[in-house]
């Protein structure tokens, strides 16, 4: 199932609350329900002739015969839905996220247009790319080699990001693509089209590129500008439908982290790239990715007209099949916060990423409703917010601030444990952390939606009370 209406945030380590680097994004479908489930894919060593077939068109490529170990959420109907494992860290401390629509314009694809029937698409691109690299820079140029061997599907961007480095990466037409480096004092925020503005290729540190793209844009006349090279006027989409649909996202990012900047919903112009004026958390991006344009008058659920409240598309939708950010800490393991319902009313579960395996809850979703499953249970608890979002929210929040309570204390006397372990020893800890965490949160996420349905049933509009004189 194409992942056709991502929003996407990256964060450098000085623009960061804790020296980390911070990619995430939110995963949104074309329907409410698509289940998925998280794992962990084990290291692969010497084993020659494995083949990736996809199951959405005539792709398919050998793997190497050796592979890191990595975490993954793809879909669990893969057969017909597609792999999408879309988004992981592996053991090298290399964080992924792939699979954002994006799109170029038919100017550029007339010349250089997809290769649907067998090239490289969003639903084996993590498969191919995550398990076999060391760091954000290598991710890029060896996805980069892939795109040139075989073409790409669609319109696509990724995420990349390692200790160090965060990296964007944008694939436009089937052979030609361009990535840059976020600077770690700034923030970047993309929304299915094309976000990267002004290139420099002199600039090999900041920028990598597919070769040729240069003279590919020279030969067929593709650069509407006097002066520069601008990515997303070349290559990029400026439609009525981006007005309301993706740039309205990006607006909204900038606002939420900058109160005084300008309300311009409905801009082309938008930055791809700001300096913060002040340091970036997870509470921020867990913020922003479950945002639905709240206190403006363009929240579906607030107090705007009707016009305004339905003008915009927002971040976090019933769509979003699940919502993640991938931490890559500076002197402790890597976590990936992973929430699998609506990220307005659900919470963000941290993982600790050198593990073995997953709870049972997150690596066994089944296709139909069960509350053993994580995928089901804060589904569940999702629509019921919703259902009765004014008696329920003010819990709801309440809520959601003591999970992340929880969620930072358990990490800290986790830290402070797992500061002695190496090794196999650290991973088997970690593992059995994780599990503690999941147990947790599904405690208090079971005990608030018992709370919600007693609530809700004295709610309900079939009810009557003798008057006393009768």
């Amino acid at each position: 199932m194409k992942k056709a209406a991502c929003t996407s945030i990256l964060i450098g380590k000085k623009a960061s609350l804790t020296g980390s680097t911070l990619i995430a994004r939110n995963d949104d479908t074309f329907l409410p329900i698509s289940p998925q489930r998280f794992y962990m894919h084990p290291a692969v060593k010497n084993e020659p002739g494995r083949i990736l077939k996809s199951y959405l068109n005539d792709f398919q490529a050998e793997l190497p015969s050796n592979g890191y170990r990595y975490n993954a959420v793809p879909n669990v109907n893969y057969k017909v839905e597609g792999y999408y494992e879309e988004s992981g860290i592996n053991e090298k401390n290399v964080a992924m996220s792939c699979t954002e629509s994006t799109y170029g314009n038919e100017r550029t694809l007339a010349y250089d247009p997809l290769n649907q029937t067998s090239g490289l698409d969003e639903d084996c691109m993590q498969n191919m790319v995550l398990p076999f690299v060391d760091s954000a820079r290598d991710a890029v140029a060896y996805l980069g080699k892939l795109i040139q061997k075989f073409g790409s599907a669609a319109g696509n961007s990724v995420l990349f990001s390692d200790v160090n480095e965060v990296w964007y990466m944008e694939i436009v037409t089937g052979h030609h693509w361009l990535a840059q480096r976020i600077p770690d004092d700034c923030y970047a925020v993309a929304a299915n089209q094309v976000a990267i503005q002004w290139v420099d290729f002199d600039d090999q540190a900041n920028f990598m590129y597919s070769e040729g793209i240069e003279a590919f844009v020279t030969k067929h006349h593709l650069n509407p500008d006097f002066i520069g090279f601008n990515f997303r006027h070349i290559f990029g989409t400026d439609t009525q439908k981006d007005r309301h649909y993706n740039t309205p996202r990006v607006w909204y990012a900038h606002h939420l982290f900058d109160a005084q900047f300008p309300e311009m919903p409905e801009s082309s112009e938008l930055p791809f790239i700001v300096k913060p004026k002040r340091k970036l958390g997870i509470e921020d991006i867990e913020r922003l990715l479950g945002s639905h344009y709240n206190e403006t008058r363009f929240d579906p659920l607030g107090q705007g007209s009707e016009h305004d409240k339905l003008l915009y598309r927002p971040i976090g939708l019933n769509r979003t099949q699940n919502s993640h950010i991938l931490q890559v800490r500076q002197n402790e393991p890597a976590l990936m916060w992973l929430n699998l319902g609506m990220p307005a009313f659900s919470p963000y579960v941290p993982f600790y990423c050198d593990a073995n395996d997953t709870a049972p809850s997150y690596e066994q979703t089944p296709m139909t409703w069960d509350m053993k499953s994580a995928y089901w249970l804060f589904r569940t608890l999702s629509m019921l917010v919703e259902a009765h979002h004014a008696e329920f929210i003010q819990q709801d929040i309440d809520y959601l601030k003591e999970v992340k309570r929880r969620s930072h204390a358990l990490i800290a006397e986790i830290d402070a444990k797992a500061a002695d372990l190496t090794g196999e020893a650290l991973t088997a800890f970690l593992t059995q952390q994780n599990y503690l965490i999941v147990d947790t949160v599904f405690t208090m996420t079971q005990d608030l939606i018992g709370k919600l349905v007693i609530n809700g049933l004295e709610l309900s509009k079939l009810t009557f009370n003798m008057d006393k004189n009768l």
